[in-house]
């Protein structure tokens, strides 16, 4: 903090420093749950299909091959849409980019539901990923500028558990409106485009980005609503805007290695997860799970991510991102391994949740971890080819997964391999920097 010349209501701030001493809110409240809903929704949608998939064959004469496609589309379109969005919302906003994101997703995502073939459908999906990913991008970066530095990652990580809650709902549609067709889920998926409203209702623009934009009365604005007791009139608040928006900017200076590891192992950390949950009906039923009781295994798991969550959370405020990350993507992997080598069924159930409980925390240190990496001016770049390289692994996985499957590697080879991404997660996490209680720049 600087004062400028002999009068001391005049001063220079940086915008970090603002969020210092600010309380926890009820804006904060409201702010959370509007972008925890936005984050059910994608989960939501990237789940949804998969538990009703087998009405997908019959209905367009595809195989178990087609079938992936379709699972995958939504994934791939989310690719070079992550890598427009993230630019976009550094230059244009965290709350429009939010906003007019869902809106387009809905409108499409209804479309898909009246697809009479499957290249109509495929291209309806792959566009509708495109549209979600604006706020798929954005949802953890837009979060953590608003939060005060001493909660931010505490409540990052709450945010995390709208994941396992969107499970749970595409399960429990499927259960309820599986017998209707993948259409009404698909129809239900698109009316969820409407919270786009109450986003820009209860969530304020970032302050971050309005300094950086030099919109500094409406910086301070939003900063007094959050509780921000540094927001006197005479204040300016400083924020590095070089290389606004600009990718290049990921590999300059001392970026570049943070870069280059983050992007490998958000790709390796997103092919364990997703490897599993894409195929985990079939190789539950492999085992000799019947379809139902396959569900209600899935839905299990996704309960024990919600502790695991709530756990990491603790944690992390505690010991830091990367200590805790480390322990539960290590803990993961000693699950992954009892799941793979289960003698029973117990031992299959004991093993995955174990699996649950630490791999999503992990994700959920990750997801607030993954987006301190970068300064204001390319966070929301950063966050968005993080976010491509988990996409690239999500749109590869189940069709890796299925060929080893159809090539008939077996259940416990197969999640060997899926395990094996988990252990190189932890090895690419080591050079990576402690964020814990830093002022975001």
């Amino acid at each position: 903090m600087t004062a400028t010349g002999s009068d001391t209501s005049t001063r220079t701030l940086p915008i970090g420093a603002a969020f210092d001493r600010m309380p926890f809110t009820r804006r904060h409240v409201l702010a959370a749950a509007a972008l925890f809903i936005a984050f059910v929704i994608e989960s939501w949608e990237q789940l949804a299909l998969i538990y009703v998939s087998a009405d997908l064959g019959p209905a367009f004469g595809i195989d178990e091959g087609g079938i992936g496609l379709v699972l995958s589309a939504v994934a791939f379109g989310m690719i070079p849409g992550v890598l427009i969005w993230g630019p976009v919302a550094d230059r244009i906003g965290r709350r429009p980019t939010c906003f007019w994101s869902l809106i387009a997703y809905g409108v499409i995502a209804l479309a898909s539901a009246f697809a009479p073939n499957l290249g109509v459908l495929l291209t309806l999906r792959v566009a509708s990923g495109l549209a979600l990913a604006g706020v798929y991008t954005i949802t953890f970066p837009y979060f953590l500028e608003l939060l005060p530095t001493k909660q931010r990652g505490k409540a990052a990580v709450y945010l995390s558990i709208g994941w396992p809650i969107g499970m749970l709902a595409a399960i429990g549609a499927s259960v309820a409106l599986g017998d209707l067709g993948w259409h009404v889920v698909v129809i239900a998926s698109a009316a969820a485009g409407l919270w786009a409203f109450a986003i820009r209702a209860w969530v304020p623009e970032s302050p971050y980005w309005l300094a950086a934009r030099g919109r500094q009365d409406e910086a301070r604005a939003v900063l007094a609503r959050l509780g921000s007791p540094d927001t006197g009139p005479g204040t300016t608040y400083t924020v590095d805007t070089r290389q606004l928006g600009n990718p290049l900017g990921l590999f300059r200076g001392g970026l570049a290695k943070i870069t280059i590891v983050m992007l490998v192992l958000n790709f390796a950390f997103n092919w364990g997860y997703w490897g599993l949950q894409t195929w985990l009906p079939t190789l539950l039923m492999d085992r000799g799970l019947t379809m139902s009781a396959s569900l209600g295994f899935a839905a299990l798991s996704a309960l024990m991510m919600i502790p695991g969550y709530i756990s990491a959370s603790l944690l992390t405020a505690r010991y830091g991102r990367k200590k805790i990350f480390l322990l539960y993507v290590v803990a993961a992997v000693a699950g992954g391994l009892w799941f793979a080598t289960a003698g029973s069924t117990w031992q299959l159930y004991a093993g995955n949740f174990v699996l649950s409980f630490f791999s999503l925390g992990a994700w959920g240190v990750w997801n607030t971890w993954n987006g301190e990496f970068y300064p204001t001016a390319l966070r929301g770049t950063g966050y968005s080819w993080a976010t491509a390289a988990q996409l690239v692994a999500t749109t590869i996985a189940p069709s890796a997964v299925g060929a080893l499957l159809a090539g008939a590697t077996g259940f416990t080879p197969t999640m060997l391999i899926i395990n094996a991404f988990m252990l190189l997660t932890a090895l690419l996490a080591l050079p990576l920097p402690e964020t814990e209680g830093r002022e975001l720049t």
